[in-house]
């Protein structure tokens, strides 16, 4: 079996669902006869063809209207802004129309729809081609956002979305699209969306994370492995609806908790699943928890990019200050 890449995982999980289902439509710009600016869609035009696989105008606005209409009358759309920065114009028909539909028609009408976009930072790109705004996201009910951290849940998580029967974001980080690779086995088994996987067992300490900021966790847990410390790694994926009873259990068992985020860390996700450990898990804890993010600003050209994301020493040091306060 071969060994593949995350956005070569993200090609095989759409290669594999156009072929057993044609609802499934794939549309952004460039798509078809570039195969989409990181080639996520590569020769997926030359094997279905242009009304499967559609080149768009410039339009991100429309894009996610014709993409709410599509899934409005069964079609299963799966459309690509090509970076998560570029998302901010589909927001009005995201927010206010393919989230509601299912609830404003009494489940009448869904929009088994998916929107993929290029996350995050970590790649010398400008402003706009950088952005990790999941957090807008996990505010609007009725939408469900998903980011996979690695090319085998790349493959199985974007199954499970396009088969969904309701609206999802899929945030793939950019950072890793090439990163590493990993067997990949092209079966069509799908992953669990609203699960969150415990990438590694521990006991003094639980560190959080979602999308490119595992491999600095499941680093920083070598690490702190060397040291005598046992980390456990949560990788969310599924962060709405999220899987909090996985965080409380492992939380309950290490007392201490790390949550790790690209995003600016004021009103970022992380703060919500810190809110909840306060709530439900309060007795339990014997440190505060610890939060490592990106900064209350845009992300910053590259010379400075890299101080921007969270690194491995920097979640060490939060790990290491949870046992030192406890």
């Amino acid at each position: 079996m071969a060994q593949i890449t995350l956005i070569e995982a993200v090609t095989q999980a759409l290669a594999y669902e156009m072929a057993h289902d044609e609802s499934v439509v794939v549309l952004g710009e460039d798509v078809g006869v570039n195969g989409g600016v990181f080639r996520a869609t590569q020769g997926l035009q030359e094997k279905f063809g242009e009304l499967r696989v559609l080149d768009t105008p410039l339009d991100e606005t429309t894009i996610a209207g014709v993409t709410v209409g599509l899934a409005a009358q069964g079609m299963k759309p799966v459309a690509e802004a090509q970076f998560e920065g570029f998302i901010y114009p589909m927001m009005e028909q995201i927010a206010c129309h393919a989230a509601r539909l299912r609830n404003r028609t009494r489940g009448r009408i869904t929009v088994p729809a998916v929107w993929r976009a290029p996350w995050g930072g970590g790649i010398r790109a400008p402003e706009h081609h950088s952005e990790a705004n999941e957090h807008l996201f996990t505010n609007i009910p009725g939408l469900r956002v998903v980011m996979p951290s690695s090319p085998a849940r790349a493959y199985g998580l974007l199954l499970a979305a396009i088969r969904d029967p309701d609206p999802v974001m899929f945030f793939e980080p950019k950072r890793i699209y090439r990163q590493y690779k990993e067997e990949v086995p092209d079966d069509g088994e799908a992953l669990p969306l609203d699960v969150c996987f415990v990438l590694r067992d521990g006991t003094d300490v639980t560190i959080v994370t979602w999308g490119a900021q595992v491999k600095e966790a499941l680093e920083a847990a070598d690490a702190l492995a060397e040291e005598g410390i046992s980390a456990e790694v949560i990788d969310v994926a599924t962060l709405t609806p999220l899987d909090f009873d996985t965080i409380a259990e492992s939380v309950q068992k290490t007392g201490r908790c790390v949550i790790v985020h690209e995003a600016p860390k004021t009103a970022g996700f992380g703060a919500e699943i810190a809110a909840r450990i306060a709530e439900e898990c309060l007795y339990e804890l014997l440190a505060p928890v610890e939060r490592v993010t990106g900064f209350d600003t845009h992300i910053p050209l590259f010379r400075l990019e890299m101080k921007y994301l969270p690194s491995t020493e920097r979640v060490v040091e939060a790990a290491k200050r949870t046992l030192a306060n406890s």
